[in-house]
């Protein structure tokens, strides 16, 4: 029963979808006309507007091209013109420089013509001047040559006048300036740097208690000045000199050893070679440590920084160094302070020109030792041990001995003359004393205006007596200069040497 009920519903569902297809197949076919009716019509009115918009688009197109191709034509127009004004302003060109060039050549033509009338004229003058000179020189009778040596002779004349008053002036301006500014300078470092004025010498002689002290010092067939002369390379020399001996060397620091070794032998009075060897040892130990002392207390006192222990040393051997009396590592500390000074007041560098200042005589350590003069030695010196280069120029040059490159150069040489030049600084020899004296004389007498020559003050003045024939102010004036300057080239000498030139005048009458 429920399988035939179960049946018939199943049945009925079908009878009810295939009708419903049926139905629905009809309404659709209508339902399909009608929208392709609408799509048609769609269409239709899409191209009728398409036809349209496309007639629209060409239209403006058209008129887009029709304006462009106006103004093109516009400014090709515009261009012509344009063009045409130029090469109407370009022909204007072309006939003004064909006038000018017209002009141009008529001038030439003009100076051309000119030129030859002047060539003709320089001609002409050049032969009346010819004819001029010969009417003078057949009245004056003088040739042309003997008038222009007469000529020259009056031009040197009023040039030598011109000439030395010239140099009087400048010399005058030029002095007063560099007197007063050097003088301060130079009194402000004195000042500043004030040392006693001593002179110190070399202690080459060794007081004895007796003379029988000669004989032990001597020994058993010399043996024992042998030694000694041996160990310290000095010369000991045993004379008539009542308690006393001489030694001889000419190594500063071996003289110093051989007197403290000889002065402690003769204190022992233990003498032999051993005891002399010993002594002598210990002597060389205490001098380079005085050596080193000294250098290192040096460059303390000055403020000086990493300086080579080779240098130390050699400055410190300076101390038993001495030049015309004068203490060798005082004279270097001394120029080192007033270099300094001058730097100073120069606003140069302080600290380098101390430095140059106290190296400048660093040869004269070593000096007895290598040949040359003692400023290339020292700058040689100061090369090998990385000194900069303004202090090795200045070592060399502080005697002109190199070529003055810097102003550390002439700082160094102007302290190193006023520490030599000052009052008991420095003794000369008598016979050095008049050889300088006579060699100023001869300078001076070698001009054939200068009749005497004296020199006066210690050889800082040299008076010259000019010759009577001479009377113009100007040519006494260039012969004190010649002078001065011949002075200054072939001579050494200390400060400055003042030279007066004389013209002496005389008019002598008798009473009767």
């Amino acid at each position: 029963m429920e399988s035939t009920v179960i049946l018939g519903v199943v049945a009925g569902l079908a009878f009810g979808v295939a009708g419903g297809l049926l139905i629905s197949r009809s309404l659709g076919g209508k339902h399909l006309l009608s929208a392709q009716k609408q799509a048609d019509q769609i269409v239709k009115k899409a191209v009728k507007d398409g036809e349209q918009r496309k007639r629209e688009t060409l239209s403006e197109v058209r008129e887009e091209v029709f304006q462009m191709r106006q103004e093109a034509e516009k400014e090709a127009k515009d261009r012509r013109s344009e063009l045409q004004r130029a090469e109407r302003r370009l022909e204007q060109k072309e006939e003004n420089l064909d006038k000018k060039l017209d002009r141009v050549s008529r001038r030439e033509d003009d100076l051309k013509s000119k030129l030859d009338g002047a060539e003709k004229k320089l001609q002409e003058a050049d032969k009346i001047k010819q004819e001029q000179v010969e009417k003078l020189e057949e009245i004056a009778q003088l040739t042309r040559d003997q008038a222009k040596d007469i000529l020259m002779k009056e031009v040197e004349d009023k040039a030598q006048h011109s000439l030395g008053m010239l140099i009087k002036d400048l010399e005058e301006k030029a002095r007063w300036e560099a007197a007063r500014k050097a003088r301060e300078i130079i009194v402000t470092a004195i000042q500043r740097c004030a040392v006693e004025h001593s002179s110190d010498v070399a202690v080459s002689v060794v007081n004895l208690p007796s003379d029988e002290m000669k004989g032990r010092i001597i020994g058993r067939e010399g043996r024992n000045i042998r030694a000694f002369e041996t160990e310290t390379g000095v010369d000991l020399i045993v004379d008539d000199t009542p308690e006393a001996v001489t030694l001889s060397c000419f190594d500063p620091v071996r003289r110093e050893i051989a007197r403290i070794s000889l002065e402690r032998l003769v204190n022992d009075g233990r003498i032999h070679p051993a005891r002399i060897e010993e002594l002598i040892q210990k002597a060389t130990e205490e001098v380079e440590e005085s050596i080193m002392e000294a250098g290192e207390q040096c460059l303390l006192d000055l403020g000086i920084k990493h300086m080579h222990v080779d240098l130390i040393r050699l400055v410190g051997s300076l101390k038993y160094r001495y030049s015309y009396g004068q203490n060798g590592l005082q004279h270097s500390m001394e120029v080192a302070h007033i270099s300094g000074i001058i730097a100073a007041e120069l606003g140069a560098d302080e600290d380098l020109a101390k430095r140059a200042g106290l190296l400048h005589d660093i040869g004269k350590a070593v000096d007895h030792k290598i040949e040359g003069p003692h400023a290339l030695i020292g700058a040689d010196l100061a090369k090998r041990y990385n000194e900069p280069p303004e202090i090795i120029n200045a070592i060399g040059a502080h005697h002109e001995d190199m070529e003055i490159q810097s102003v550390y150069d002439v700082i160094v040489a102007s302290a190193d003359a006023i520490s030599a030049a000052r009052p008991g600084a420095r003794r000369e020899s008598l016979d050095a004393y008049v050889k300088r004296l006579e060699k100023l004389e001869t300078l001076a007498k070698s001009f054939k205006d200068v009749s005497k020559a004296y020199a006066i003050q210690a050889g800082r003045e040299v008076r010259v007596m000019v010759a009577p024939n001479i009377s113009d102010e100007g040519v006494i004036n260039k012969l004190a200069f010649d002078v001065a300057k011949k002075i200054e080239e072939e001579m050494k000498y200390p400060g400055q040497i003042k030279v007066t030139a004389i013209k002496e005048f005389r008019a002598v009458e008798y009473a009767k």
